[in-house]
């Protein structure tokens, strides 16, 4: 049995993580939330996981709010690089496997995507300099680690708590009638967070370490997803192009963060397109809430 403590284990991804592990099986599964840890205090980090004879600790924790991190920077600095850091040393001083979950923002979008794990980073905003930060403050100092690079994530745990996500916003929108306005020039990597918890949890058992990207398969502008998202949910809406300049941000974004992976291949099945997974999102959202699995699951 492998015990494995999530931290931020309510949010979208971590929430699909203990369900992950809970319905793989062989895993004892620790969930922490933000009332239980603090990753900004050394001290509480220790305490929390020294509680537990843990093999793996998956840190979900982040400052992800991207525009509010511009206003915000100490802020997140102090979770995104010196919280995964008191992770990591944690990791170390219990001989656990670190896990840290990072994003497309660490690159600038400068070259034509999609980037790979070889592709050097070049952040352009607050948020992915922090997790930038990150991802080099695990790597020197826990012996056993391993970064996964998401993006564009949506799940249900998103939606369920009222907070939403970009897919919720565009069905709220198209469910109201009236067009709906969506950048067109700036591409990514929608994801869905329940085949992000599936691919990671096999990568944590065939005991994989270093950097990974893991993102559903393909790129498309924002414009194309919301065009997608009305149609994957059966929905007349009009959705229109516009320039991201008609749409002004406090942080900058990457005209084109999508992501690719050269190690899926040689570990996990590739994820699935977007495009279905996103069907799948659908079905999944319109479904009554599944319990999440608690711990010793």
């Amino acid at each position: 049995m492998m015990n494995v403590a999530v931290i931020g284990a309510n949010g979208q991804l971590g929430t699909d993580l203990v369900r992950a592990f809970g319905a793989a099986g062989g895993y004892s599964v620790f969930p922490l939330t933000h009332g239980e840890i603090e990753v900004t205090d050394a001290e509480s980090v220790r305490a929390a996981l020294g509680r537990m004879r843990l093999h793996v600790v998956v840190n979900c924790a982040a400052f992800h709010r991207v525009d509010e991190c511009e206003e915000r920077p100490e802020d997140a600095m102090q979770v995104n690089a010196l919280g995964a850091l008191n992770v990591a040393r944690a990791c170390a001083r219990f001989d656990a496997l670190c896990v840290h979950i990072s994003t497309d923002y660490v690159f600038g979008g400068e070259g034509r995507g999609p980037y790979t794990e070889k592709d050097p980073s070049s952040p352009i905003n607050v948020y992915g300099v922090s997790k930038l930060a990150g991802e080099h403050l695990v790597a020197q100092t826990c012996p056993q680690w391993l970064t996964i690079r998401v993006a564009s994530l949506f799940g249900t745990a998103e939606a369920r708590a009222k907070r939403g996500n970009f897919v919720d916003a565009i069905l709220a929108k198209a469910d109201a009638g009236g067009p709906i306005k969506v950048v067109d020039d700036v591409r990514m990597s929608p994801t869905y967070a329940r085949d992000v918890a599936c691919a990671l949890e096999e990568l944590i058992r065939r005991e994989v370490r270093g950097l990974v990207h893991l993102t559903n398969a393909g790129s498309c502008s924002w414009y194309e997803f919301a065009r997608q998202i009305v149609a994957s949910a059966g929905l007349r809406a009009s959705v229109m192009p516009i320039a991201s300049s008609e749409y002004p941000t406090r942080a900058r974004r990457p005209p084109d963060s999508s992501l690719h992976s050269l190690r899926t291949s040689d570990h996990i099945h590739r994820l699935r397109p977007w495009n279905e997974a996103l069907d799948a999102y659908i079905v999944e959202r319109r479904a009554p809430a599944a319990p999440t699995s608690s711990r010793g699951s």
